[in-house]
């Protein structure tokens, strides 16, 4: 049987979360197995630029941080279950990837 891969990917955790949890409402009002959502580790993109506009001066820098966080939920392709999950309304800030597996 063929399954649906949904790749989640956002900057903030908290967006993210309402989207998860509403793809777990679809699939048990359904009576179907969710497998998910797996979390992905965490990627951390860091900056680091000085402080000083034109590079003279103390050598102060600031730091910034951007963290990318992941999930996987694999569910079985059924057109009842993928038909609501596609009118979902996902936050701007959540990237989404629908993908078929065998």
């Amino acid at each position: 049987m063929t399954k649906v891969r949904i790749k989640l990917a956002s900057i903030d955790i908290n967006a993210l979360n309402p989207v998860i949890q509403s793809i777990k409402e679809i699939t048990s009002k359904a009576g179907v197995v969710m497998r998910g959502p797996i979390p992905i580790p965490t990627s951390r993109l860091k900056v680091t630029t000085r402080k000083s506009p034109c590079g003279n001066g103390t050598a102060t820098f600031d730091r910034y941080e951007m963290r990318v966080h992941r999930r996987i939920i694999d569910i079985p392709a059924e057109d009842r279950i993928l038909h609501p999950i596609m009118k979902l309304q996902i936050p701007r800030s959540v990237q989404i990837k629908i993908e078929m597996k065998d």
